[in-house]
């Protein structure tokens, strides 16, 4: 189907857009390849198709299970502190 230049014109003041002559004759020939998309797709035959709104099937994904693992050892991770306080971070305060 193809878009007259009146069509594409129309259509931009709709959308309320200020077109150049280029932009016109542009839009006029990637409009009209979209539409001819769509005229392709509607001989398609979609009888036998049941409606549906999800075109994968949904699954739940949960997160499993917590695993219990050891840690660090408490020496290892203040290692590298920049202060420290006996066995905490010592940073400095956020809020007076």
């Amino acid at each position: 189907m193809k878009l007259s230049r009146e069509e594409v014109l129309h259509i931009a003041l709709l959308a309320r857009l200020g077109l150049t002559e280029a932009e016109v004759n542009r839009l006029s020939e990637q409009l009209s390849n979209i539409l001819e998309n769509f005229e392709a797709l509607q001989q398609v035959d979609t009888a036998d198709i049941p409606p549906t709104a999800q075109a994968i099937p949904l699954q739940n994904v949960m997160r499993s299970d917590d695993e219990v693992i050891p840690s660090l050892p408490q020496s290892q991770i203040l290692a590298n502190a920049p202060r420290r306080e006996e066995n905490f971070f010592r940073v400095k305060a956020v809020l007076e």
